[in-house]
């Protein structure tokens, strides 16, 4: 039961992962920078975690002198979601959304390759058949053979496959630090080290002009609630109960996710092979969560 509601939780919060291109770009066409967006996102993403903690994590307070993990450890793995927001708005900005997000789902087969050489887990069979089929399925639901590799801006690209392997090391880093700690507390002391992270990098202070600040309010709130406090929350809490394996599967429902926003908030055209690329991937997902139970009957 408590592995079920782990998967339930990382599924939905990859969902809200694969809505944030569809804002950013949004964002970026009213005209602000890298350094707002990403900005904004973890500043109001830090403050509205550390509101509802300061509401609802009184118990957890009460028991803090019994915790393991130092809280700064937590803030510094915080460093990995705070590049992965860097790396993969930058490339939002440079390559379509279709292609950004299919960068991104390089974290498959970048994270088990991280867990097989610094963990020594080795892939089974059915997980390597699932990495395969799904990169198979991602050429399809982006659209990616449809159009020539050379109109897409290289530096996009590699910006894209770092924020990729970024992406793997959240996951895995989320799965294995910080797990005596509530999902809430956690989140916090994350998304705050992905806030010192931005500002000190990007330094977007011009946020805090009033005009900038009321203009991309709107923007901040939805990348924050989707970005940096559903999933982080979420992944927190599912992340250890499934396991790396599993969560990345689960995760993978991003794509379709952000292809049906990119058709209904961005207009963007999405043809049958597209949509037969979505469907393939979350038959792909529902095959392998069915191996998983088979295999534990």
């Amino acid at each position: 039961m408590k592995k079920t509601q782990g998967a339930i939780a990382v599924f939905i919060g990859a969902a809200s992962f694969g809505i944030l291109s569809t804002f950013v770009k949004k964002a970026y066409e009213q005209g602000y920078n890298l350094g707002e967006v990403t900005g904004t996102q973890a500043l109001f993403g830090a403050l509205i975690l550390w509101l509802l903690w300061l509401l609802f994590g009184k118990k957890e307070k009460i028991a803090y002198d019994k915790k393991k993990t130092p809280a700064w450890k937590i803030i510094l793995s915080g460093v990995s979601t705070g590049t992965v927001s860097i790396l993969y708005y930058k490339c939002v900005q440079l390559v379509p959304a279709s292609l950004a997000i299919v960068l991104l789902m390089q974290y498959i087969w970048i994270g088990q390759l991280i867990e097989f050489l610094f963990f020594k887990a080795k892939p089974d069979w059915t997980q390597i058949l699932m990495i395969v089929l799904i990169l198979a399925g991602t050429l399809f639901a982006t659209g990616i053979l449809e159009e020539p590799l050379e109109n897409f801006s290289l530096e996009g690209i590699v910006y894209g496959l770092l924020a990729a392997t970024a992406y793997s090391i959240f996951m895995i880093v989320n799965g294995r630090i910080g797990n005596d700690y509530s999902a809430l507390h956690k989140s916090a002391l994350m998304i705050t080290g992905a806030c010192l992270l931005v500002f000190i990098l990007l330094q977007p202070f011009s946020l805090f002009h009033p005009t900038t600040f009321t203009g991309i309010l709107p923007y901040g709130l939805l990348l924050a609630v989707f970005g940096t406090i559903i999933p982080p929350l979420l992944f927190a809490y599912g992340l250890p109960k499934t396991g790396y394996s599993l969560g990345a599967v689960l995760s993978a429902v991003e794509l379709p996710v952000a292809v049906c926003m990119s058709y209904l908030i961005l207009d963007e055209s999405v043809s049958y092979l597209k949509w037969f690329g979505v469907l393939f991937i979350l038959l792909v997902i529902a095959w392998k969560n069915l191996v998983k139970s088979n295999s534990n009957i």
